[in-house]
């Protein structure tokens, strides 16, 4: 094994190359296949979470308690690549790599065994990286320790190698302000010391919540004046169609409906258009909105296996559901209380160009559908927050119809938005 520094290379001996990146923190780790003039030849070169393969080259999610890698098959990359660079960055935004300097394990693909390591010294202000390289050199494969650092992250360097990156709205001017919490109302006379706490109270609302109760769900604050569409019904006379706005408590026959449930989303191009590549998801929240996953076609079961995807569905074309989530409410662990369902345009193509998208939820034992909403609207953006599901500190989960249009054209993008919008 070989301890490379910046600018060094070694002759690769193995076909099948990976190469971990680690660090103190959860990185976002990525590849880009580029030709000769450095660039990629298009966004189909870019390997990362949300695009796990391309030709030759492969992500692999560590999932928090392992390093993420990148997998290049020297044998499989095509001609006119010449060289791919392993990317990364914090996950947590604005953070830079000061005191958290990434170590890169270069090894073989196949048998495991450790060929280099590479660690770039005295990093800043740095929040994204080129940390090696594997290229092509008279024929022969190599690889590089890099170390190239980025003050304006990982858009940074797409943009750099020539990815097309759709700005997020992170600016406060370019976001509407997240409401203001109503204030706590006063609280009840304090019951007798023998008697157990009630409910805690939500943090999102601004209170406090008792030592004794850890907060185990988190209703939505209540707005000032109901939008339109809003009100409260329940599964008693069958089917539901909502308006957006409109919330739904899956209470059957006075009962909570703790079974399992799929959420399909649909859609169909608009106007006799192209066939439309959307991406269904679904983000998973705590109970002081905290991320704690998400579930797209690039990692198809999170929570245990407690949500499930059907996987990518590229076209839209068909009738029926185009992308299916399976929930099993029922086996969520406790801190999951909030699920937020969008779907993305990863090719960048608007909800404009987008027609009957809909989203329903199913009885997955019996088949028979429960809730439905359909999108009768439309903005020129690149994803949807289609509906969301919160369970109350009853038990219960109740399901509303959102439709609200976000600038993003991934899940990654949403996830900020979404816990907003709880």
């Amino acid at each position: 094994m070989t301890a490379m520094t910046p600018g060094s290379n070694l002759p690769l001996n193995t076909v099948r190359v990976t190469v971990d990146v680690a660090a103190p923190v959860r990185l976002d780790v990525s590849g880009l296949l580029l030709a000769a003039d450095g660039k990629v030849r298009s966004d189909a070169d870019f390997i990362f979470y949300n695009q796990p393969s391309g030709p030759g080259v492969s992500y692999r999610s560590g999932g928090g308690s392992a390093p993420d890698s990148i997998t290049v098959d020297t044998g499989a990359v095509p001609p006119g690549i010449e060289r791919i660079v392993v990317t990364a960055s914090p996950d947590a935004a604005g953070q830079t790599f000061q005191g958290i300097e990434p170590t890169a394990t270069v090894r073989d693909a196949d048998g495991g065994a450790v060929i280099a390591t590479f660690t770039p010294p005295r990093l800043g202000s740095e929040t994204a990286l080129v940390v090696v390289e594997v290229y092509q050199r008279g024929g022969a494969w190599k690889v590089r320790a890099v170390g190239q650092g980025y003050a304006n992250g990982l858009a940074g360097i797409a943009t750099d190698f020539g990815v097309s990156v759709d700005e997020e709205p992170a600016q406060a001017a370019a976001a509407p302000a997240a409401p203001v919490a109503p204030p706590v109302p006063p609280a009840p006379p304090a019951p007798p010391a023998a008697a157990p706490a009630a409910y805690p109270v939500s943090p999102w609302l601004g209170g406090t919540t008792p030592t004794q109760a850890a907060p185990q769900a988190m209703p939505p604050a209540a707005p000032a004046a109901a939008p339109p569409g809003a009100g409260k019904i329940n599964l008693d006379k069958g089917r539901v169609s909502l308006q957006k706005n409109q919330t739904v408590s899956l209470v059957k026959g006075g009962r909570p409906l703790l079974s399992q449930v799929k959420m399909g989303l649909g859609w169909e191009p608009a106007f006799g258009g192209r066939d439309i590549d959307l991406d269904a998801s679904v983000i998973a929240y705590g109970p002081q909105r905290n991320h704690i996953d998400s579930c797209y076609f690039g990692k198809l079961s999170i929570l245990g296996g407690a949500i499930k995807h059907s996987g990518d569905n590229l076209t839209g074309a068909g009738a029926g559901d185009d992308e299916v989530i399976v929930v099993d409410l029922g086996r969520l662990p406790a801190e999951a209380t909030g699920l937020v369902f969008t779907v993305n345009s990863f090719s960048g193509q608007k909800f404009t160009e987008v027609a009957k998208a809909y989203c329903r939820l199913i009885d997955a034992a019996s088949g028979e559908e429960l809730v439905r909403f359909d999108l009768t609207g439309a903005e020129p953006q690149t994803g949807v927050m289609m509906a969301k599901l919160i369970k109350q500190f009853s038990g219960e989960w109740e399901m509303t119809a959102m439709g609200e249009f976000v600038k993003s054209r991934t899940v990654r993008g949403m996830v900020k938005p979404a816990a907003q919008a709880l």
